[in-house]
């Protein structure tokens, strides 16, 4: 009956994440788990952790595998994936009194978890805090369809770039990369940081959570689905990538940035343009929102690292899931294995990278597997369901 029900709601996602039973206005229990947005997750896990540890340029100071691949593509691919992630756990039509506090209560304890890993010495730019507030600002869209979400993602994407950059200048100036709970006693700084002037601007990279939230409204289960998100993603990634390069090059970018860019000796200027960012470009000149570097921020940043982060999940959807279990066992946990990292690499360090960055990978996939197979949840996981399930009438 419920596959008939399925079939009978023309437009609906039928795979695996249709629940066969009518909206009772409640929260829903969550669906079977979706095995390649795991692998999806885990991929962008690894890609964060390359980008952490891996040198990004190599001794000639050119840019190496890491810079060219993940920079900038897999905090992207984490922040739609949290989108996704969210689509599947609340459905498509959810209770929002109940599902918006549940969504609250959970983006709290993940803040909380990213401002204590502030607190220590790990060079890094934790990306918990800011994650929080992206599931607190797409609230309003939790029961919105995929069209009008991606919509808004586009709106978000394109629009909002231009009014951070209209009113940076009249903001406090950035304090740190990783807000500590030392910063909450200055909330108007730390929200300034964390909207606009920091280095995941949640108020820009909102745009990913609404692209995931629409793309978790989709038959991810079928393969025509996941055919479609490669192709459309890898278009979208090209035509951002070729529209930045015409902006800067034939329509003359590059000519305008001459006089405000600051080129470093040995340097050009086509480098410091195309060089990766700390989550904004200068303010000095529109022209700057034509790159599409790694962390700016910009329009067309957004668009190619939404549509590779589309590519991603589309091809993690394809392959055969045996193929790849210890990857999805460690998208299953990421904020277990994300804090297990940032505390592995505030307290130690090494003279060899990549054995560091390959011995973090072997224990976190061989421990994401056992954990997995022996005792389920992650343990920051539980942890945090247990504390968002009274808000529930049903498991989260």
């Amino acid at each position: 009956p419920s596959r008939r029900r399925c079939r009978r709601r023309k437009g609906r996602s039928c795979g695996p994440v249709c629940l066969g039973r009518p909206h009772t206005g409640r929260v829903p229990s969550p669906p079977t788990r979706i095995a390649g947005v795991d692998v999806a997750r885990g991929v962008a896990l690894l890609g964060m952790g390359a980008v952490h540890v891996l040198p990004l340029e190599d001794a000639g100071g050119d840019p190496t595998w890491v810079e060219h691949v993940a920079s900038g593509r897999s905090a992207a691919l984490f922040a739609v994936l949290a989108g996704v992630g969210l689509a599947l756990a609340y459905g498509p039509r959810p209770s929002l009194p109940r599902a918006g506090a549940a969504v609250v209560v959970r983006a709290a304890l993940i803040g909380g978890v990213g401002l204590l890993l502030g607190l220590l010495d790990s060079g890094l730019a934790v990306i918990l805090a800011y994650y929080a507030l992206f599931f607190v600002l797409v609230l309003p869209w939790l029961r919105a369809g995929p069209r009008a979400l991606a919509a808004s993602a586009l709106a978000v994407a394109v629009v909002v770039p231009f009014i951070s950059r209209a009113v940076r200048d009249d903001l406090p100036d950035r304090d740190t990369a990783s807000p500590d709970p030392g910063d909450l006693l200055e909330p108007v700084q730390l929200l300034s940081e964390l909207l606009l002037t920091g280095y995941y601007p949640a108020a820009v990279w909102a745009a990913y959570l609404l692209a995931g939230l629409a793309v978790g409204r989709l038959a991810l289960g079928s393969r025509r689905t996941a055919l479609g998100l490669v192709v459309v993603g890898a278009a979208l990634a090209a035509g951002a990538m070729a529209a930045s390069a015409l902006l800067l090059g034939p329509l003359g970018g590059l000519d305008r940035l001459r006089d405000v860019a600051r080129v470093p000796e040995g340097e050009t200027l086509e480098e410091v343009v195309q060089a990766s960012r700390f989550g904004n470009v200068p303010t000095d000149s529109a022209w700057w929102l034509a790159t599409d570097a790694a962390h700016s921020s910009t329009p067309l940043d957004m668009l190619a690292t939404t549509g590779s982060s589309l590519m991603v999940l589309g091809l993690a959807l394809l392959v055969s899931t045996r193929l790849v279990a210890p990857l999805a066992a460690a998208g299953s946990m990421p904020l277990t294995l994300y804090t297990a990292h940032v505390l592995v690499v505030a307290t130690t360090d090494t003279d060899d990278p990549t054995r560091y960055y390959l011995t973090q990978v072997v224990v976190a996939l061989v421990a994401a597997t056992l954990w997995r197979r022996y005792l389920g949840r992650g343990p920051l996981e539980a942890a945090v369901a247990a504390a968002v399930r009274p808000l529930r009438r049903t498991r989260t």
